[in-house]
C-alpha cells in the first residue's frame, strides 16, 4: 500500500512516541520497588501534633506527566514509576508510613500543598528564595537545566544570554527555566539582540514531536529528563545548560515541622545506600547529594 505524503508526514512526525516501547522495556526492570527499613530518629521527628492527611499514610503529589526517569507509568499503565516515586516510597518507608501517590499537575502543587490536600510534592522542585516564604525544603538531589535540540541540529552550544537570541525555545510556564530564560531574553534585547520566542508545553510528548518536527529550535528543561531522552532515544542531544546548580528538593507547608523528619528519613537511606540504588537505576549518579539539608540557599533571580 503506498502512502500519501500527509501519511507519510503524519509518520515522521509520530516516530519519536513509537520508542515509548522500547523505552518502557529498558524501565521494565525498575518496576520492583526499592524499599527502605523504618528509621525510628526520623520517626521521633514527626512533630506531636503534626496531623497527616490520611493517617497512617505519606500522601504524596508527583508529577501524571510521562517525565523519565522522573516519573512514568510502568507496563500496567496504572502505577507510577521514576526516580520521585522511588524516593517518596523510601521516605514513608523509613517514617513507618503508607506511600499514596497522587499524580497532579506542575500548577497544581503549591495550592494543593497549601490547601492541605497533600502532605509533600515532589515534581523536581527546585529550592528558589521566592519558594521558601511558602513551604519547607529538605533536598534530595542537585539538578541543572539543560538544552536540548535535535540530533542532527547545527546548534551546538546555548550556555548564554546570546546564544538564545532569535531562536525558539520549548519551556514549561512557572519554571525555573521560563524566569532564566525570560531573563536571558531581557538581557539581549537591552542589547539589540533579536528577541527569543518561548513555546510554552507541558506535556513531553508535544514539546518532543515540536522539537522533532522543526517547530522549534531547542528544549530548555530539567537536566535528568533532557540526558535520559537522548540516551534511550538518539534523536536529541544535550548542548548546554543554565546558569544555576539547583536543590532539588521534597516540599511541604511552611512552619508544618516536617522537613526535619523528612531530611532525616532521606539520611537514613544515604547511609543505608538505598538512595543510591534508586539514582543508579534512573541513571542520576552524578545528581546525588552526601546529605539531606533542609531550607537550604534557594535560586535568586
Amino acid at each position: 500500500m503506498k502512502l500519501s505524503p500527509l501519511s507519510l508526514l503524519l509518520l515522521s512526525l509520530l516516530s519519536p512516541l513509537a520508542t515509548s516501547a522500547a523505552e518502557q522495556r529498558d524501565t521494565r526492570q525498575n518496576e520492583t520497588p526499592i524499599h527502605a527499613p523504618a528509621n525510628p530518629a526520623a520517626i521521633a521527628k514527626i512533630p506531636a501534633n503534626f496531623t497527616f492527611i490520611e493517617p497512617g499514610t505519606l500522601t504524596v503529589a508527583t508529577s501524571a506527566t510521562n517525565s523519565p526517569p522522573l516519573s512514568l507509568l510502568a507496563s500496567d499503565n496504572v502505577s507510577r514509576i521514576g526516580s520521585d516515586p522511588d524516593i517518596a516510597r523510601l521516605l514513608a518507608d523509613s517514617l513507618g508510613l503508607k506511600l499514596k501517590l497522587v499524580p497532579a499537575s506542575w500548577e497544581d502543587w503549591p495550592l494543593g500543598i497549601t490547601a492541605g490536600r497533600y502532605d509533600v510534592a515532589m515534581f523536581n522542585i527546585a529550592v528558589t528564595e521566592e519558594r521558601k516564604k511558602k513551604f519547607d525544603f529538605a533536598t534530595y538531589r542537585a539538578d541543572n537545566h539543560a538544552f536540548s535540540v535535535k540530533s542532527d541540529s547545527k546548534i551546538s552550544a546555548i550556555n548564554a544570554p546570546a546564544d538564545i537570541a532569535g531562536k525558539r525555545i520549548i519551556v514549561a510556564s512557572g519554571t525555573n527555566q521560563e524566569r532564566i530564560l525570560l531573563s536571558w531574553d531581557r538581557q539581549n534585547q537591552a542589547k539589540g539582540l533579536p528577541a527569543v520566542t518561548p513555546i510554552y508545553l507541558t506535556d513531553d510528548a508535544s514539546a518532543t514531536l515540536s522539537l522533532l518536527s522543526g517547530r522549534a529550535d531547542a528544549m530548555f528543561g530539567p537536566h535528568s529528563m533532557a540526558a535520559w531522552k537522548a540516551a534511550s532515544r538518539g534523536q536529541t542531544k544535550l548542548v548546554g545548560s543554565g546558569p544555576f546548580r539547583a536543590w532539588v528538593a521534597v516540599t511541604t507547608k511552611k512552619g508544618n515541622g516536617l522537613a526535619p523528619a523528612l531530611q532525616a528519613a532521606m539520611d537514613g537511606t544515604i547511609s543505608g545506600g538505598q538512595y543510591q540504588q534508586v539514582l543508579t537505576r534512573w541513571g542520576e549518579q552524578d545528581e546525588a547529594i552526601a546529605h539531606s539539608t533542609v531550607n537550604p540557599p534557594g535560586i535568586q533571580y
